[in-house]
């Protein structure tokens, strides 16, 4: 577990490596100045609230993806019935061939 909270001292960002503006504008998101600076107070404050979590000790916990054990939560993978390429696409924005058109986001 010490590996762990080595590897998030390590490459944890600090609140101002995280350009709220930029993350914005890569997600096409338009947020005004007076969001931007509301967002970024915010997750400065989130991961600072995060850093504390580092100072815990957590020596001897065994790692866990419940706080209690869970078994059998998945369902059987067997076939059933889904929708119909005419279903899928009727509602699409743009459609083509029997295909959505999306578009492009890689620069």
């Amino acid at each position: 577990m010490a590996a762990t909270s080595d590897y998030l001292r390590k490459h944890m960002p600090e609140p101002s490596d995280l350009d709220v503006a930029y993350v914005a504008q890569l997600a096409r998101l338009d947020l005004t100045a007076e969001e931007t600076a509301l967002f970024q107070t915010q997750l400065g404050q989130v991961l600072e609230h995060a850093a504390k979590l580092r100072e815990v000790n957590v020596e001897g916990v065994e790692p866990a993806a419940h706080a209690f054990p869970v078994f059998d939560v998945l369902r059987e993978d067997e076939p059933r019935p889904g929708l119909t390429q005419e279903e899928a696409l009727r509602h699409a924005p743009r459609a083509a061939n029997g295909l959505f058109i999306v578009t492009r986001v890689v620069e």
